[in-house]
């Protein structure tokens, strides 16, 4: 008969076989499964010194194609756009990218009329009623509200005011007197939707709107389709560019071009956060107000590199 104790020395020399088996084999594997682990590390690191010197030569020609194209400006730019009055409107996504499109449309020989600051307030849902009330309120005589949209849209009525305020007018429109154009930028000002370091030195016949990413928050959808009627407005007083960063996820480049006939009127740039796209940003709004040729540019789909050099 078969007792406990019996059951007891089986399991104990099951065990024991096991664990010398164990012993046996991993001293025997011990040297080839090292020598191969040893192989593979090296392996590895092998790829990752090459693949971390070929990011360095990817960043190194990155620099130097920025610097070619910083030294190529100073010799396409000057003179193209000499006595031109250019306004810049940057928008709350395109701060990063605004200082270098500013010195590259220096460089062109435009005359500066000013820069404005589109604020986060400007494209709030919440400040709708505020803006359509204050459209009213900022009028002035030579900025009458005749002509506005009545939509009920705040920005899109907000937009068009100051579009006649800072823009050249229709044909056979007069532009706003400058202490009437002074008068409605301060109101906006005072109230938080725009920052105006200097005054605004004239009406401009160009435009160059600088945005950024699309927004991503909950009002998201609605934020990006008000500043695509900032966009609107302007287009419709002057020559017109949107240098932006990225044309997709609904931002104000990709609505443009996605739209037949804004991306007739509007020229975009996709790439305005490189030195490259702040040259062909340039190039754009000089083609357009000297041919009155509309491209879209930068890196993007169906998106040439740069406009045609023209004589």
């Amino acid at each position: 008969m078969i007792n406990f104790r019996y059951h007891v020395v089986s399991l104990t020399a099951v065990f024991l076989a096991l664990a010398i088996g164990l012993v046996v084999g991993t001293a025997a594997l011990n040297g080839p499964v090292a020598d191969s682990l040893k192989a593979s590390v090296d392996g590895l690191s092998k790829d990752n010194q090459q693949l971390r010197q070929s990011v360095q030569n990817l960043e190194k020609e990155l620099e130097l194609e920025e610097d070619f194209a910083a030294e190529v400006a100073q010799v396409m730019l000057p003179g193209t756009l000499t006595g031109r009055r250019v306004l810049v409107v940057v928008l709350p996504s395109g701060r990063d990218q605004a200082d270098g499109i500013v010195e590259m449309l220096a460089t062109t020989g435009a005359t500066m009329t000013g820069r404005v600051d589109v604020q986060e307030k400007l494209v709030n849902p919440e400040n709708n009623s505020a803006l359509m009330e204050l459209a009213v309120t900022a009028a002035r005589p030579t900025v009458p509200t005749d002509g506005l949209p009545g939509n009920g849209h705040g920005v899109e009525t907000s937009s068009a005011l100051l579009a006649s305020a800072l823009l050249d007018r229709a044909a056979g429109g007069t532009p706003a007197s400058e202490s009437d154009r002074r008068a409605v930028l301060k109101t906006y000002a005072d109230e938080g939707y725009l920052n105006v370091e200097e005054p605004v030195a004239a009406a401009a016949e160009a435009v160059v709107v600088i945005s950024g990413p699309p927004y991503v928050d909950k009002d998201a959808t609605t934020k990006d389709d008000s500043v695509v009627k900032v966009v609107e407005q302007f287009d419709q007083h002057a020559h017109l560019v949107v240098a932006g960063n990225g044309s997709a996820g609904g931002n104000v480049v990709a609505q443009v071009r996605a739209d037949p006939a804004l991306s007739q009127t509007i020229s975009t740039v996709d790439n305005a956060n490189t030195i490259q796209g702040q040259l062909v940003t340039a190039l754009a709004l000089a083609e357009q107000i000297t041919t009155d040729v509309v491209g879209q540019y930068g890196v993007g789909t169906d998106a040439a590199l740069l406009p045609k050099l023209r004589q």
